[in-house]
């Protein structure tokens, strides 16, 4: 009860804050950044660089009123086939623009629903990837797969074209908490998807589940962990869910009056990240989950787990190419973002042009700060050496803020002799800590809840 008063004290429940997957965060990218821009950043990779690439599929059979995600729903797979030919098109383009050499380290198509895509199809667009970028040593393949939208022959397509990763949202297995977030996915159908993953070799697992949704309760929130942890993932993000319908107007079919209060969210979040590490997961970051044998777990140990725009990530490539509509990419220079209309992106590439229709240029106060929110986000601690020595980083400036940052949020939040550091009792402030680093007017943008 008491660190309970402290974080209410302190704001936790009442807080609107970014998710900081970016720094600056994406409500602050501008119109001036273009495709010419888009291809100058591709063109400047290095030869012989490793790059990640997200292929972004948005459509769905069906659209989870929960979700916030860039999709559109369709009955065809004509829009499918469509879009991925738009794909080809836009794989070609990239790699007329890449210098020799360039290999992946990671590859994650997602969406929506890539497994709409018929197992032709997925075949023809994983050979275009590979044709354009091939996979280095050490790869990561990994795609996000509806158990309501896989079969055994998209399943031999995606596992004979590399995937050594896959993805599933659970988000809750309780039926009426499904049914009130537009869901339709029983523990049987996602079973049967997760034994058609192992037995193919597969040899990693991703899981998703929901905290803050209408009608949770600890209980229930526990069943739905213990039932996940029989399908053995070997990573699982535990998200809030995001209650933002002015953003996402299909949320405002939700019964908010059924959500959890912020303190029930802590309560549902503290539950089932016990769960978790008593099955014998690492904590890893704010929200992720991790066995000791998965790359996630041993990059935190090793001082290397980076956050991008899926969340926590070992990848330590420098640039983050996204291919498909609404696509963001991440580059030394700055952050690109495609069209998020599927028509306009679509025009844009028949055109023989990238659709990129906003972004942002870093400054190096860009980058120093970027590189404090993502220490935080990771490690709960940052390095003055560090940001100093890396990013020019006035030591005295940064001193004075760590300062504040203390005095603010109290004994949550410590100065040390090497930086700064998050104690454990001050976690679920990480991103309000974070935010007091933000130089950026957080006033414009609606943000999900701090908790």
């Amino acid at each position: 009860m008491e660190q309970e008063s402290q974080l209410t004290r302190l704001g936790l429940f009442d807080a609107r804050v970014p998710r900081y997957t970016s720094y600056p965060t994406a409500p602050h990218f501008s119109k001036e950044v273009g495709p010419e821009t888009f291809a100058e950043w591709i063109e400047a990779i290095p030869a012989g660089a490793s790059i990640s690439l997200y292929m972004h599929v948005p459509f769905c059979r069906r659209l989870c009123w929960f979700c916030a995600c860039r999709t559109q729903g369709t009955q065809s797979d004509d829009p499918v086939r469509a879009y991925s030919e738009t794909l080809l098109a836009e794989l070609k383009m990239l790699k007329d623009r890449l210098a020799p050499g360039v290999k992946l380290s990671r590859l994650h198509w997602g969406g929506g629903t890539p497994t709409l895509m018929p197992a032709d199809m997925m075949r023809r667009v994983a050979e275009a990837v590979f044709e354009a970028v091939p996979m280095g040593e050490g790869a990561e393949f990994s795609v996000e797969i509806d158990p309501n939208e896989i079969d055994d022959a998209r399943m031999d397509a995606l596992a004979q074209s590399g995937m050594n990763r896959a993805s599933i949202g659970v988000q809750d297995f309780d039926p009426q908490i499904q049914e009130v977030i537009g869901r339709d996915q029983s523990y049987e159908i996602t079973k049967r998807a997760v034994d058609m993953i192992r037995t193919r070799g597969v040899e990693s697992l991703n899981a998703d589940i929901l905290y803050g949704l209408p009608f949770q309760d600890n209980a229930r929130i526990a069943e739905s962990v213990q039932k996940l942890l029989s399908l053995g993932p070997d990573r699982v993000a535990l998200y809030g869910y995001a209650h933002v319908p002015w953003m996402a107007r299909r949320q405002t079919l939700i019964p908010s009056e059924h959500l959890p209060t912020p303190q029930e969210r802590l309560d549902l979040f503290e539950t089932a990240r016990k769960l978790f590490v008593a099955d014998g997961y690492d904590e890893i970051g704010i929200d992720h989950f991790a066995l000791p044998t998965d790359g996630l777990s041993k990059a935190q140990k090793a001082g290397k787990l980076r956050r991008n725009f899926q969340g926590y990530t070992d990848d330590l490539a420098e640039a983050l190419v996204g291919m498909g509509a609404s696509s963001i990419s991440r580059f030394p220079q700055g952050f690109t973002q495609n069209n998020p209309s599927t028509g306009a992106h679509t025009g844009a590439i028949r055109a023989g042009k990238f659709s990129t229709s906003k972004g942002h240029v870093f400054t190096q106060d860009d980058k120093m700060r970027s590189r404090l929110i993502e220490a935080l986000m990771c490690d709960f601690k940052v390095s003055t050496d560090e940001l100093v020595r890396d990013y020019g980083a006035d030591p005295v400036q940064l001193a004075k803020e760590f300062g504040a940052c203390a005095e603010k949020f109290e004994d949550c939040v410590r100065v040390t002799t090497s930086g700064l550091e998050i104690p454990e009792k001050g976690r679920p402030l990480t991103r309000m800590i974070a935010r007091h680093f933000d130089a950026y007017d957080l006033s414009k943008a609606g943000h999900s809840s701090a908790i």
